[in-house]
Parts: C-alpha cells; sequence; structure tokens
C-alpha cells in the first residue's frame, strides 16, 4: 500500500529553495510521513479550530488522517527527539520574511551535508523537518534551534522548548483555515528522506556551526529569571530545599522532573539537574523503583532526558549509581541513614481533594440512618439532574452537588459545613464560581439542597440535603446505586466534565454499556458522550468489546495519569493559595474579636482586593459567604 502511495508521486529535488506544490493526496503524505517524524507514537488534535493542541486530545497516532488539526508530539518518553522540527510562522514579519528564512535555512542545511523534509501551510507558514539517525536530547535539540532563533526572525523556537507539549502539524494534517500541510517536493523523495535520517556526524557539523550562536543562547538564559511560580524556591540550597519537606516532593523538583527545565545559574549541567531531582525524591521517601518507573513511563520525561546521553540499556544503572549517591548526601547532610529517610510513606498518592470533617456539625440521627437517606437522596439527583442543561454552568452544578454528596458521606450526617474554598478544590473550580453555584442551587424550585444557617467568622454556610417532595416515593423505591458518590477527581480537571461523568456510569455499571445506554445514564448529548469516549479511550482508561460496548480499564491507574498530566500540582497550588487566604482571614478577625460589629460592611478595611471584592447589591445571603474561608 505504501509503496504504491509512493509511486504516485512525481520526483523532484528537495532543497532549491522554490516552493512546489505536491500532488500528494493528504492522507498519503501523513500515512508515510507522520509516523517517522513524530518524537513519539501520539498526536494531538484541536478542536477549536486549530487554536489550540490541549493534552486532554492526544490519543494514539495512526496512519488514518485525522478530520481535525493534528500535531505529532516532537519528544519521546525518554526525553528526546528523533527530528528536529523548524517552525517558520508567516504572522511575525509576513509571507516574503518566511521565504527569504527558509531559503537561508536550506543553503546552511545544504553546507552542513544534511537532507530535510519541507511543507507549507494555507497562510504562507512553512515546515522543514531534519531527521535524525540519533536521537538527541531535550536540551541539545532546544540549544540548536534558539540558536538558529537567533539567526532567522520568523523561526518559531516555542515547540522546541516544550518538552511535554511541544509538537508540530506534519504533511498532510488538516490547517485551521481549511486546506492541508503541503509537502514541498515530491512524497517519494520525502520518505526516503525520512527512512535514510542525518547521520551523527551530520548533526555534529551543525552544532559546530552554530556553535557560538549555541553559547549565546545559553548566556542569555543566564540572564534571564528563571520561569517558574517558584522560582525563588529553586534558588535555596539544597538543604532547606528538600529536608524541611518531608513526604512530598517540593514543587519546583517536580516541575524539573517533568519538564526538563531548570535554573542555570543554579545548576550549571545536567547532571546536576538530575542529581537534584533524585535527592528531593529520596527525601521525600520515594525508592529507586518509584523513580524508574517514572522515567520509563515518561510520567518525568525531563528527568529521562537527562540519562539520554548513555545507551538505552545502561540507563537503569546510571540511575542506581545517582540513586546511591543521592542516599550518601541525604545521610551526611541529614545526619541520618538512607533507610531511615527511604522509610517515610510514599508522597505518589494524590493529594486529597476533600477537605476533612467539619467542625460543629450536627448529626440528630444515627450514621446508618444518615447513610440510607443520603443514597436515597442519590436516586434523588439521578432524577432532578436532567433539570441542568449541557451547558458548562450546568454540568458545574451537578459536580457541585456531588461534591456536597461525598461530604456527606464522609461526616455521616445530611447536614454539610464545608466551605467554598474546599468545595472549589474538590470540584475543580474557583471559590467564587461554587459560592455563585450554590445560591442558584438553593434558590431552584424543588431544591436538592437547602441554607440551613449562613456562615459567619471562621464558619461556612451549613447546607442540608434534601429529597424533593415530587420524587421522593421514586427515590424511596429505587435501588441504590453501588460505589461512593465522588467530587470531580483531579485526573478529569485536564480530560473534562463529561469524561468524568462517562467515566462515573461506566464505573458504577457492572456491566458494559453501549453508547445509548451512556446517554441515558449521563443525560449528556450523543456528542458529548461520544467525544468523552474518545478521550477516555485514547488514555487507555476505558474498552470496547466485540458488542460495542465500553467498560472501565481498572488497570489504569487515575492517579498516575493525574500526576503525568501535572494535575497534583494545580491541586496543591490551589490548596496552598486558599490555605494563605484562610490566614489572611483569620488574622483579619483575630484583630477585630473584640470590636468588629458581627455583620461585616463593604466600608470596613478588610482586604478585599486579595480577594474577590464585595458584590454591588450586598446582602446578607451574599455576606455568608465571607465565612466560609
Amino acid at each position: 500500500m505504501l509503496q504504491a502511495l509512493l509511486s504516485s508521486s512525481t520526483s523532484t529535488v528537495p532543497g532549491v529553495g522554490v516552493r512546489v506544490p505536491s500532488v500528494t493526496p493528504p492522507a498519503d503524505a501523513w500515512a508515510a510521513l507522520a509516523p517517522l517524524l513524530a518524537g513519539q507514537a501520539r498526536v494531538r488534535l484541536s478542536r477549536d479550530g486549530g487554536k489550540s493542541y490541549p493534552q486532554r486530545h492526544e490519543r494514539d497516532l495512526t496512519g488514518a488522517l485525522p478530520s481535525f488539526p493534528a500535531a505529532v508530539r516532537i519528544f519521546g518518553k525518554d526525553g528526546t527527539c528523533g527530528a528536529i522540527f523548524l517552525d517558520f510562522d508567516s504572522s511575525v514579519a509576513g509571507v516574503d520574511w518566511v521565504e527569504a528564512d527558509v531559503r537561508a535555512v536550506q543553503s546552511w542545511l545544504h553546507r552542513c551535508g544534511a537532507r530535510w523534509i519541507e511543507d507549507f501551510s494555507p497562510n504562507g507558514g512553512r515546515h522543514v523537518y531534519v531527521p535524525l539517525r540519533e536521537r538527541v536530547t531535550f536540551s541539545e535539540a532546544r540549544d540548536l534551534v534558539e540558536a538558529l532563533g537567533t539567526r532567522y526572525r520568523s523561526l518559531d523556537k516555542t515547540p522546541h522548548q516544550n518538552l511535554l507539549h511541544g509538537c508540530m502539524r506534519t504533511p498532510g494534517s488538516p490547517h485551521k483555515r481549511g486546506g492541508h500541510q503541503e509537502l514541498a517536493m515530491s512524497l517519494n523523495v520525502a520518505y526516503d528522506v525520512a527512512r535514510r535520517p542525518n547521520t551523527p556526524d551530520i548533526w555534529k557539523a551543525m552544532t559546530n556551526d552554530l556553535a557560538q550562536e549555541i553559547s549565546a543562547a545559553r548566556a542569555l538564559r543566564l540572564e534571564q529569571p528563571f520561569d517558574t511560580d517558584a522560582s525563588a524556591t529553586l534558588d535555596q540550597r539544597q538543604s532547606t530545599q528538600v529536608f524541611h519537606t518531608p513526604g512530598r516532593m517540593p514543587r519546583p523538583m517536580q516541575q524539573l522532573a517533568v519538564t526538563g527545565l531548570y535554573d542555570v545559574n543554579r545548576y550549571a549541567t545536567d547532571s546536576e539537574a538530575r542529581q537534584a531531582v533524585l535527592v528531593a525524591a529520596a527525601a521525600a521517601g520515594m525508592s529507586v523503583t518509584d523513580v524508574q518507573r517514572r522515567r520509563l513511563q515518561g510520567t518525568w520525561p525531563g528527568l529521562a532526558s537527562f540519562y539520554a546521553r548513555y545507551a538505552p540499556r545502561h540507563r537503569s544503572k546510571a540511575l542506581e549509581r545517582d540513586w546511591a549517591e543521592a542516599l550518601r548526601h541525604l545521610q551526611k547532610s541529614a545526619g541520618k541513614n538512607p533507610e531511615k529517610i527511604n522509610a517515610r510513606k510514599s508522597p505518589t498518592s494524590q493529594p486529597s481533594t476533600q477537605p476533612g470533617p467539619p467542625q460543629g456539625i450536627l448529626v440528630s440521627t444515627p450514621p446508618d440512618a444518615e447513610h440510607r437517606f443520603i443514597r436515597t437522596w442519590r436516586n434523588a439527583l439521578s432524577l432532578k439532574e436532567s433539570r441542568y442543561q449541557e451547558s458548562r454552568n450546568g454540568l458545574a452544578r451537578r459536580m457541585v452537588l456531588r461534591a456536597l454528596g461525598e461530604a456527606a458521606h464522609m461526616t455521616a450526617s445530611r447536614f454539610v459545613e464545608f466551605g467554598v474554598r474546599s468545595m472549589a478544590v474538590a470540584t475543580g473550580l474557583d471559590h467564587t464560581t461554587v459560592a455563585g453555584h450554590l445560591r442558584e442551587l438553593r434558590a431552584e424550585k424543588d431544591p436538592l439542597v437547602t441554607l440551613v444557617e449562613s456562615g459567619r467568622g471562621t464558619h461556612g454556610d451549613q447546607y442540608m440535603l434534601t429529597i424533593p417532595e415530587d420524587v421522593m416515593p421514586v427515590a424511596e423505591d429505587l435501588s441504590w446505586r453501588k460505589g461512593k458518590i465522588r467530587a470531580l477527581r483531579p485526573v478529569f480537571r485536564e480530560l473534562g466534565l463529561p469524561a468524568a461523568f462517562v467515566y462515573e456510569a461506566l464505573e458504577q455499571s457492572s456491566t458494559p454499556l453501549p453508547a445509548a445506554d451512556i446517554i441515558r445514564a449521563t443525560g449528556l448529548s450523543r456528542t458529548a458522550v461520544s467525544e468523552a469516549l474518545e478521550v477516555l479511550a485514547a488514555w487507555k482508561l476505558i474498552t470496547k468489546d466485540k458488542k460495542r460496548a465500553f467498560s472501565v480499564v481498572s488497570a489504569t491507574s487515575l492517579k498516575d495519569l493525574a500526576e503525568y498530566f501535572g494535575v497534583l500540582e494545580a491541586v496543591t497550588a490551589q490548596k496552598t493559595k486558599y490555605r494563605n487566604d484562610r490566614i489572611i482571614w483569620r488574622e483579619w478577625l483575630t484583630k477585630r474579636f473584640h470590636t468588629v460589629a458581627e455583620l461585616l460592611s463593604p466600608e470596613e478595611d478588610y482586604p478585599w482586593e486579595q480577594f474577590e471584592g464585595p458584590p454591588d447589591d450586598w446582602t446578607l445571603a451574599h455576606m455568608a459567604f465571607i465565612g466560609t474561608r
């Protein structure tokens, strides 16, 4: 089949600087070249017309041409790439500038003895691909592309500056403005270049020719501040950074392990950076097996890229040697033996996205009776949630109700007094958004939750789960649903709310469900369910049997996938922010404990600007949410 596709293409000579439209069908170009150029067999789709390529829309790369703009991953799980992707953007300086830069790059590649593949976009942009026989590390590829960026103004360096999200459209991919990426040469020639990539000697010639520019690019990174939320922490000594945070790796170290980016003023080489990661992992209680698994599975591609200098069969042994050195460093610095340091509880479990049991909950009935009521309320929820339209607000309110239900199970009470910030962590929403949804939910006709008491001081609003009278007989007769009711699990912050509801329906079903049953169980549209199933299948969370029914793949860990997406970091950041908010609020209350009136006023000197600010239509109901810090 592939040979037939190749023989149908015309033969031209690449690298002459003239854009030669290809007669190759887009599907043929994609099938022949995308698998050979990709850093790993994964592709990201853009469902918003080419504006973005989110991680949740990533799936396995196949030879079938996608119907959406599609970009292959540049780097593999080992943090290396098998081709250099040069993206010349016409929006920077116009088509003429792009043409001039591409001709200059072609001349440079020719002088170095390199072979390349070229295509062009309908909007005038150009892509140049330089396949490599031996894969190069993320740092090496980034250095070369950044060096070229100093020569050529229209070259977009960002695809090679992001190890986890770097991706680019390849020949044949649909374009956001219509049309496709078209080869500027015959498919015969392009396929030959991809199958016979450039040798290490050519790569050496390219880097030697750019030696001055590479040095300048590295010097520029030395002058620029490191771009991370925790850059100040990165500049601290390892002894203060690692040893005083038992149980969890510092956030900068986790980012370094994932992205491969580090402060070059702090670590001079990749070797120093990888050793810092291992020291942090050991101090946090991880084992060498935990680290090896993250390296091999692609959870920490940044760390993996630091070991790409070794042959594949030697990488595990090199990491074990470095791990032993990390343990010795800890033993010397902390005055403890490695076994005790490594005996702490592993920090790899996902941080709890749910708050602990609230103080002062009123429970007037036995726990068993309360759990029976809560399960009956879950039946009422399934009967009434069809009222929420398939909109962003509707899906968010359904998730807020699930968070309330989970909180009720946790406290064995239908009365829930969890603040909006705790609810925000549980639902993946902003706390102001949660407050708005709660106002709407309690204002509904036949509500599922009722406001019992408004929050005051450090106590949040107290809500009671309510079974509407019109569905109470049916809810009591229905069988209770198996399993737990859950708020938004961290991985679905990335995969989306529709995927969360579809996964919930499959998880609670004792038998595989066809798509029609999933639509009925979730209340989502056929399109939303279809897209959610595609997303879940792409990440191996569900499987489809011969009868076209779907079921959950229990072997795929939601926790591991959330860590791969980096979602756990977002949860931790949100919890840290809200913890600081609560400290500010309590300090303000403490200062005014004996003087401030019970009902606050917008004129008070509370630091509103640090939070959401008081609403224009100030009411007691709105004021109640201030107590839910």
